[in-house]
C-alpha cells in the first residue's frame, strides 16, 4: 500500500500514544505499520479489523492526512446556525400567524416553517429532536379556535340538556 508522506512514521508513532480516542489510535496504528511496508492483511489481522476497514483508512490518511481519519458516521447534525434557532425560539413563542392556518403550532407546522422560513428540511423525528433541543414540547394543550366563544358554549351547554331525550336502554335486564 502506497502511503502519502503527510508526517514521519515517529511523529504518527508519538500521535498515537498520546491520543484518548481509542478508534483514532487504532487507525493511526494501522498507519504506522503500513508506512512499515506491512500488507493490509497481516495489519487486520494484528489489529483485530477487516483488510477492507485498513486500506479505508490508508486511503482516508492518504486524501487527508490525520484529520482524514475523523469519524465520518453519522450523529447529531445541526443545521440552523445558533443565530437561527434564536430566530426561530422568536417565531415559536409568537404563536401561530395568519399565514400558518393553523390555531397553534405543531411539530408538522414547525417543520413547514423550517422549510419556508430557512430553507432547512427536517424530518419529523428532526424537528422533535430540536424542539427537544430548544427546551420545548411537542405535546400541547388543545388549540382554541380564534373566533370561538366561551359566552356561546356555556349557553349551548345550559340550553342542550333540556332538549335531550334520554336514550332507550339497549341492554336487557338479567334474568
Amino acid at each position: 500500500m502506497r502511503i502519502a508522506e503527510h508526517h514521519t512514521e515517529q511523529e504518527l508513532q508519538d500521535f498515537a500514544k498520546q491520543q484518548n480516542d481509542a478508534r483514532l489510535r487504532v487507525q493511526l496504528q494501522a498507519i504506522v505499520l503500513a508506512t512499515q511496508k506491512r500488507p493490509a492483511p497481516d495489519i487486520a489481522k494484528a489489529l483485530g479489523h477487516g483488510r477492507r476497514t485498513v486500506q479505508q483508512w490508508v486511503h482516508d490518511y492518504n486524501v487527508g492526512g490525520i484529520d482524514g481519519l475523523a469519524d465520518k458516521r453519522g450523529g447529531n447534525h445541526r443545521y440552523l446556525s445558533e443565530e437561527q434557532e434564536d430566530q426561530l425560539r422568536q417565531r415559536l413563542d409568537a404563536g401561530a400567524t395568519t399565514g400558518d392556518g393553523v390555531c397553534s403550532l405543531r411539530a408538522a407546522d414547525v417543520g413547514t416553517i423550517l422549510q419556508k422560513e430557512f430553507g432547512k428540511l427536517y424530518k419529523p423525528s428532526g424537528v422533535y429532536d430540536l424542539l427537544h433541543r430548544l427546551g420545548y414540547s411537542y405535546l400541547c394543550p388543545r388549540p382554541r379556535h380564534p373566533q370561538s366563544s366561551v359566552e356561546a358554549q356555556e349557553a349551548f351547554k345550559k340550553t342542550s340538556s333540556s332538549r335531550s331525550r334520554r336514550s332507550r336502554r339497549i341492554i336487557p335486564k338479567s334474568r
